[in-house]
């Protein structure tokens, strides 16, 4: 009896010797990581992270939609391919099959002031992965760019407001060739005027719009030595239609500027033939002066997401 007892304590004290070689062994120790994959596999992973956290398969292209232009995508692993499909638009497919729940790598997208970061995490679901994904306003982190003084959605708000607003200029108009064109509001937002014109056509021929081009130019004609134009160019330009039948009304965004009174500012619609119609709509600096300021008259034309 004696000597199984021993038996037995001598085995005892070898079992922490044993254990302390096998973790210095060169097989890898698996423990932890059955631990992280038993703890993926359940549904609290994906709940509890559903804001931060994008699901993709090889078999699903993912769509990010950003309410902003896209300047910039970081994709960190090559886990994941994917390019820019359009202006707010990034897609992206994992490059190969992977096991279920498996962390791929993360993805920041970076907007004209704004950047939301995500998890993009495996499924062998399909129907689990994401095809459209719309980052939302909470997911994104505000940044300071220089280069965007205004973001284009901010400009088509701003824009499509304008163009639901009711006309409050009278004074600014022409005629020629059939074609009346009048500005029916000036606005100052910020940095840039936001400039509300329309075209009415008289005669039975469709108007097919070449181009729009702004231009500073001397009021009256000289010498071609002394005269000074200088063209300036649309930041935005809420109605993109090339033709037109009877009416045609448009907002355009151009940089705030002064000029002398010796100038004018002139918009020039010209028509998609060789000898097309040019429409000319002068604009005074005194009509400059006059913009008026968003108040709350405008705001409620605006779309809910400017006027929070």
């Amino acid at each position: 009896m004696k000597a199984v007892t021993t038996l037995v304590a001598l085995c005892a004290l070898c079992l922490p010797a044993t254990a302390q070689v096998s973790g210095n062994s060169s097989n890898p120790d698996s423990v932890k990581v059955r631990y992280i994959w038993s703890h993926l596999d359940g549904d609290d992973f994906t709940s509890n992270h559903s804001k931060h956290i994008i699901l993709v398969n090889e078999e699903v292209t993912t769509h990010i939609v950003m309410p902003e232009n896209i300047k910039l995508v970081d994709i960190s692993t090559d886990k994941l391919v994917g390019n820019q499909c359009a202006d707010n638009i990034v897609r992206i497919k994992p490059s190969a099959r992977m096991r279920n729940n498996e962390m791929v790598g993360t993805i920041t997208v970076i907007g004209e002031r704004h950047m939301a970061q995500y998890d993009v995490v495996y499924t062998t679901g399909p129907v689990k992965a994401c095809s459209v994904y719309n980052i939302s306003v909470d997911e994104m982190k505000q940044y300071k760019n220089p280069d965007v003084l205004m973001p284009e959605r901010s400009m088509a708000d701003y824009a499509y407001a304008i163009f639901c607003s009711r006309r409050n200029f009278y004074n600014i108009h022409s005629s020629k060739y059939g074609i009346k064109a009048v500005v029916n509001n000036i606005y100052t937002v910020g940095d840039y005027f936001f400039i509300d014109f329309s075209l009415y056509n008289k005669t039975k021929i469709k108007y097919d719009i070449a181009e729009l081009r702004i231009k500073l130019t001397d009021k009256k004609e000289t010498k071609a030595t002394n005269s000074q134009t200088i063209e300036l160019s649309p930041v935005y330009s809420l109605n993109n239609a090339k033709s037109f039948k009877k009416a045609y009304r448009n907002v355009i965004v151009v940089n705030k500027l002064t000029f002398p009174n010796e100038k004018v500012l002139r918009l020039e619609i010209s028509e998609n033939q060789i000898s097309g119609r040019v429409v000319y709509i002068p604009i005074e600096y005194e009509d400059i002066l006059n913009a008026d300021s968003f108040d709350e008259n405008l705001l409620k034309h605006m779309p809910y997401n400017i006027r929070k």
